[in-house]
């Protein structure tokens, strides 16, 4: 069986080969300066609410790769309560999906304080806030005590994906991680996020949520190259589509002697694909922008602009005057009025399907 790095000596002198990923770093670096420079475009509310949908679709593709759906709504609206940010539509979260917002807002916001291990520990015990995984009782808020494997397949046939930094070994290689974390300056924010990822995998401190703190880590330090707390992509939903290949990747990996060229030519090319599926939603709310600047000096009432906003949104299935009626909680004769003055304002037009019951739509606004 082949060795794993860390039972190399010195096996966290990792190396690379700059000519083999230099191209695809460049690229990162350029469409993080052009998405930044976009959204500062837009103005604080679209900023705002593009920071909203990349935190929120973060964790939960996060916790999606683990095998695990979290309620996008109470994602959201935990997300929007702790960074004070005016939403309609707040639902309540529960103690576990507070615990995961808790930790992913504490490495994005916090993105310039130091990692240290009560730090992490307290991230640990935000994510199990009842010492359970699932039905499984864990060592919650410390490094395990025992050892770990990652085995898949049925008892008796077991395949060992990965075996674990011994118990013992546990804080003195977290110790080292971060003491590396914090005091090397060397190094691109972006690279030492690709490195970070894989060291922490690789050591596996926790029972359990090693990838979760893995991928809060990462966004903590994606922050520090941006040097904002604005999250305008999500690694996460990225890993989450290339989720086979991760696992490929860090497997082979797991087994080098030193050179992570492979590992690290994987994560930019999916931070890169990343940013290209966020171009489309910044696409998207620049439009949304747009329209209200344009809009800015029109009589617009607040149903108006609720429904508005939920037609620029994605708005689930289609709009009917019984549809607005029931939303904004009014008459369907003030529904019908509230539509006919903004296809009056040339806002809204029917959608020429005909059938019983008419159907409304935004009209293709032009940019003045």
């Amino acid at each position: 069986m082949a060795k794993y790095i860390y039972e190399y000596k010195n096996w966290t002198d990792f190396i690379w080969q700059d000519k083999a990923i230099n191209a695809v770093f460049g690229e990162v670096r350029l469409m993080q300066g052009k998405i930044i420079g976009q959204m500062n475009a837009l103005g604080f509310s679209a900023k705002e609410e593009a920071t909203l949908s990349s935190l929120t679709l973060d964790i939960v593709k996060s916790s999606e790769i683990e095998g695990e759906l979290l309620n996008y709504d109470q994602v959201r609206s935990s997300i929007a309560r702790r960074l004070g940010i005016n939403t309609a539509g707040l639902v309540p979260s529960n103690r576990h999906i507070e615990g995961i917002v808790e930790m992913m807002l504490d490495a994005t916001q916090r993105y310039n304080s130091p990692l240290t291990e009560e730090r992490l520990l307290g991230w640990h015990a935000a994510l199990f806030p009842t010492g359970y995984s699932g039905p499984y009782k864990i060592e919650v808020g410390k490094y395990r005590t025992g050892e770990m494997q990652v085995v898949s397949g049925a008892m008796g046939k077991e395949k060992v994906h990965y075996k674990a930094v011994t118990s013992k070994l546990v804080k003195t290689e977290m110790d080292k991680f971060l003491e590396w974390f914090n005091n090397n300056k060397q190094l691109d924010p972006v690279l030492k996020a690709a490195v970070a990822h894989f060291w922490f995998i690789i050591i596996h401190p926790f029972d359990d949520g090693n990838g979760r703190i893995a991928r809060a880590i990462t966004d903590m330090l994606l922050a520090r190259a941006e040097n904002s707390g604005e999250r305008f992509y999500s690694m996460s939903s990225q890993i989450l589509i290339e989720r086979k290949r991760y696992y490929e990747v860090l497997q082979k990996t797991q087994h080098s002697t030193g050179d992570i060229t492979e590992w690290l030519a994987w994560f930019l090319h999916c931070l890169k694909n990343a940013m290209l599926a966020t171009e489309h939603t910044t696409q998207h709310i620049l439009r949304k922008a747009k329209f209200w600047k344009l809009h800015e000096h029109t009589p617009i009432n607040e149903r108006q602009r609720t429904i508005i906003n939920m037609l620029f949104d994605g708005f689930d299935g289609k709009l009917k005057t019984s549809k607005w009626a029931k939303i904004t909680k009014v008459s369907t004769d003030t529904a019908l009025r509230d539509i006919k003055d903004l296809i009056e304002k040339g806002i809204l037009q029917d959608t020429k399907e005909g059938g019983r019951s008419t159907n409304y739509e935004l009209t293709n606004f032009k940019d003045k």
